[in-house]
């Protein structure tokens, strides 16, 4: 699940031309912490994956690769 978490998180940031730093800071995470769910290096509770959905307004089944749309 994670590696393709942290894919998904990374194509869709590029795809909006935003920096690691902005999406933390739109997520109100440190800016370490993002890069680490983007590097598959840690999974995000819950309520943080919710938001990443939410903002990148995409299910969540689609950020764990459950659903490819």
């Amino acid at each position: 699940m994670e590696i393709l978490l942290g894919k998904r998180l990374k194509e869709l940031r590029e795809e909006r031309g935003l920096t690691q730093s902005q999406v933390a800071q739109a997520l109100l995470l440190h800016s370490v912490t993002y890069l680490h769910y983007e590097k598959s290096q840690r999974e995000p509770p819950l309520s943080v994956l919710a938001e990443m959905a939410k903002f990148f307004d995409v299910s969540v089944d689609y950020l764990l690769g459950i659903k490819d749309f």
